[in-house]
């Protein structure tokens, strides 16, 4: 905070309603958000020191928003790990942590439903890839982002380049309706074992886990193509994923693409630039997404 900021160790301001929030803010100054759904992990302290980077002040929201998942997705056994989530913070030296209940973020919430009437529709570039193989996610992200972005009022937000097509259609709501917001975007975390870090690893078994770090050898390969152009690139992915269709456990891919990083539409054979190549898989019962940006 501006008269006190959070020193690391410190445990952080917790709020988790909306007339805390606005009690607050005026001592926050130049406030930095990293929106998470809690289970943090190395990825999301990147995060936060990138955040403290640009701001007085960083703040951490814990929420995981049901409107995101479909029907069928894992939201119910979706991690939950607060006590550990706030220690995590301490340790950052985040400032304010705002952990809403589902009622406060939708506070007409009740008989099995959320009771939003009025959502924001992510267009045509949340409809391709994470928005084909999960209708309605975009729509749930970009709905509860606003939200956050009109409670906690940051004048910076920083998310993980791991989501790179979250990333995008939030710059382009943010761009297209005039949100007094700047999106930052920090480098995706891996692990040791070129695993890119994500709360849902832990899902995976040993042997699951061996099988999925196919995605990222097969985006690095991808990556070490770019000089020879985008079917090259596709190419070399494409040769590390079909090995791994005959793993144990098998990876089962839902799309492997280069695409434009601002708009998410595939590239042509001709396309030179800078370029986002994204993959989405299944290992077992766990779906994980990952990429890298390259330069064609």
């Amino acid at each position: 905070m501006t008269d006190s900021t959070a020193s690391a160790g410190s445990t952080p301001v917790v709020t988790r309603t909306a007339e805390e929030l606005q009690a607050l803010r005026p001592r926050l100054g130049r406030l930095a958000l990293v929106p998470t759904m809690g289970a943090l992990h190395a990825g999301h302290r990147s995060l936060i020191a990138a955040a403290r980077e640009h701001a007085d002040t960083v703040a951490v929201s814990i929420f995981v928003n049901p409107l995101q998942f479909g029907p069928n997705e894992d939201y119910d056994r979706y991690p939950r790990t607060f006590d550990s989530d706030l220690r995590a913070c301490a340790e950052e030296g985040v400032d304010v942590v705002f952990a809403p209940s589902v009622d406060v973020m939708y506070p007409d919430a009740g008989d099995g439903g959320l009771g939003q009437i009025v959502t924001v529709d992510p267009g045509s570039m949340g409809r391709v890839l994470e928005g084909e193989f999960r209708p309605g996610f975009f729509q749930g992200v970009l709905t509860v982002v606003n939200k956050l972005f009109n409670l906690v009022r940051p004048d910076v937000a920083v998310f993980g380049q791991k989501d790179a097509q979250q990333v995008a259609v939030v710059r382009r709501m943010v761009r297209d309706l005039c949100l007094p917001v700047t999106i930052l975007a920090a480098p995706t975390v891996r692990d040791p074992d070129g695993l890119a870090t994500s709360s849902r690893n832990v899902y995976l078994s040993e042997k699951e886990r061996a099988s999925a770090l196919a995605l990222s050898r097969a985006l690095f390969a991808g990556a070490e193509a770019a000089s020879a152009g985008p079917a090259a690139v596709l190419a070399a992915a494409r040769a590390v994923l079909g090995e791994a269709l005959h793993a144990t456990p098998p990876v089962s891919v839902d799309y492997l693409t280069l695409v434009n990083p601002t708009t998410f539409v595939e590239v042509d054979g001709d396309y030179r630039g800078d370029a986002v190549l994204a993959v989405a898989a299944w290992v077992g019962e766990t779906r994980l997404i990952d990429n890298v940006p390259l330069t064609l």
